[in-house]
């Protein structure tokens, strides 16, 4: 195999698998180095960049995917369906995913404010969003956006989507906020109880003084 096919030979493999593929796995299939792959996967980003589809990279994956120039056409035959079934609460949930994930599920709705569970499942059967296990708890899992989603916005990388380090910080002020307003809350219930639980333990002076009368 020479290596100035190599570009070629994985975008062929990609357009056929239709579906994203660890370096590891190429790496694998072509008998090369990580680093090998690496470097033609940079090549052929380069080499696509006039065309109309693009290599989308998502951590230690790749796929391709239509390019941001054709985004508009992709969009117009496939928004009006998307937007009707996902309707409001749907956008809502998958901007959080995409601006703030990997989320759990608890977390999501947290700063959603009511459950997302039907949500969730509707944007997963729709291929936009994926779960995966959660690191820090076996227990759970974490959302995040699919490479079709990536795709369908027609953007190489997730932190390619319009102000995504602006909706970030802004997301996670809000969260800070949100936790600082309930710490307060719990400390002025707990500082009530507190309080009630003093004045339960006093003795009331006019109980003190009908019974030394009765004594």
């Amino acid at each position: 195999m020479q290596n100035d096919n190599l570009e070629k030979q994985l975008e062929a493999v990609l357009f056929w698998k239709g579906e994203p593929v660890s370096i590891k796995k190429l790496s694998q299939i072509f008998g090369k180095t990580e680093e090998e792959i690496s470097v033609a996967l940079k090549n052929l980003e380069t080499s696509l960049m006039t065309r109309g589809i693009v290599l989308v990279t998502k951590e230690d994956e790749v796929t391709l995917g239509t390019s941001k120039d054709t985004s508009e056409l992709i969009e117009k035959l496939t928004k009006d369906e998307l937007v009707r079934d996902l309707g409001k609460a749907g956008l809502e949930t998958l901007s959080i995913i995409i601006y703030q994930g990997p989320l759990s599920r608890a977390e999501i709705d947290y700063i959603r404010g009511v459950q997302s569970n039907f949500i969730l499942r509707n944007l997963m059967i729709r291929g936009l969003v994926e779960k995966i296990p959660n690191p820090k708890d076996q227990r759970s899992f974490l959302y995040k956006p699919t490479f079709e989603m990536l795709s369908f916005m027609g953007v190489s990388k997730i932190e390619d989507m319009p102000n995504y380090s602006e909706a970030r910080t802004e997301i996670e002020s809000y969260k800070n906020l949100q936790t600082q307003q309930n710490e307060e809350e719990e400390k002025g219930e707990q500082a009530e109880a507190i309080k009630d639980l003093e004045s339960e333990m006093e003795t009331p002076k006019d109980t003190i003084i009908d019974t030394e009368e009765k004594i």
